[in-house]
C-alpha cells in the first residue's frame, strides 16, 4: 500500500493589484475608455453568468487542445440544446473557434482563442480559492 502523497504546493495568486492600485489604474483612463472597459466587463460577466458557461470554459481551460461537442456533452451535465447555445455564444464572443469537417457523421471541433486563453488563469485562481475555502 502506498502512502498518500502530500498535496501539491498551491501558488500564491494574491499578488494582483491592491484595491487602491486598481482604482488608480481605472482612473488613469479617460472617461470614454473607462466607459468602454465597464461595458466590456459587464458584457463578459453577463456571458459568464449564463447557466453552464463557466463549466464549458473550465473544460477548455483544463483540456489539451480542441474539444468536440460530444467530449463536452460527456464531461458536462448540460442539455444538448443549452450546450449548443453556449458554444455559439462563446464563438460569437470570439472566445472559441469552431471548425466543421465535411465528414459523415459530421464532426465539429472547438478551440479556445487567445482571448479565451487569457481568461484561463481565472480558473486556476478559482480552484486555488476552492482549495482554501468552502462555500
Amino acid at each position: 500500500m502506498t502512502e498518500p502523497s502530500d498535496p501539491p504546493e498551491v501558488p500564491d495568486l494574491s499578488g494582483g493589484l491592491s484595491r487602491e492600485e486598481a482604482v488608480a489604474l481605472r482612473e488613469s483612463f479617460d472617461a470614454e475608455e473607462q466607459d468602454r472597459i465597464r461595458r466590456t466587463v459587464a458584457d463578459l460577466l453577463d456571458l459568464l453568468g449564463k447557466t453552464h458557461t463557466m463549466a464549458v470554459l473550465s473544460a477548455f481551460a483544463f483540456a489539451e487542445g480542441s474539444l468536440r461537442f460530444s467530449d463536452l456533452e460527456a464531461e458536462l451535465d448540460v442539455a444538448p440544446n443549452t450546450l449548443s447555445t453556449r458554444l455559439r455564444e462563446l464563438t460569437d464572443a470570439g472566445l472559441l473557434d469552431r471548425q466543421a469537417y465535411d465528414e459523415v457523421p459530421p464532426r465539429v471541433e472547438y478551440t479556445p482563442t487567445e482571448k479565451a486563453e487569457s481568461l484561463f488563469p481565472v480558473f486556476a485562481h478559482l480552484h486555488h480559492w476552492a482549495i482554501e475555502h468552502d462555500l
